[in-house]
This record gives C-alpha cells, structure tokens and sequence, in this order.
C-alpha cells in the first residue's frame, strides 16, 4: 500500500494550530476595494478558525501535516 499524501492544495490554505484546530484565511480579500466599508476590510485581514463541520472534511486533506 502506498503512503498517503497530503493535499498541496489544502496545505497552503490551512495550517494547524497548537491545540489542532485549523486556521484560514477570509475570502473576498483580492480586489474591489473601493466597494467595501474600512470595517470590513480591517476584519477580513485577521485569519479565523475552520468550522466544526468543514473540519471534519477538510482534515482527511491534511492526515499528514505536522
């Protein structure tokens, strides 16, 4: 049986923090800024936590990050 491979993809997106929860980045940081008010903009800077559900998907991508 060959080993199993982390999902590149999924490993630049995501990174485990020190109690093994998941870290991300917010969408909708790219372009069109002329658009959206200072305060959301200054909110989408800071990262978030994955959610309980996409958790459990996004986990199986990433068996093997350390």
């Amino acid at each position: 049986m060959p080993k199993m491979k982390t999902h590149r993809g999924s490993a630049k997106r995501f990174k485990k923090t020190g109690s093994g929860q998941l870290k991300r980045s917010h969408a909708y940081t790219s372009h069109l800024f002329a658009n959206k008010s200072q305060k959301q903009k200054r909110k989408l800077r800071k990262g978030t936590l994955v959610s309980k559900g996409d958790f459990k998907r996004i986990r199986h991508l990433l068996d093997n990050l350390r």
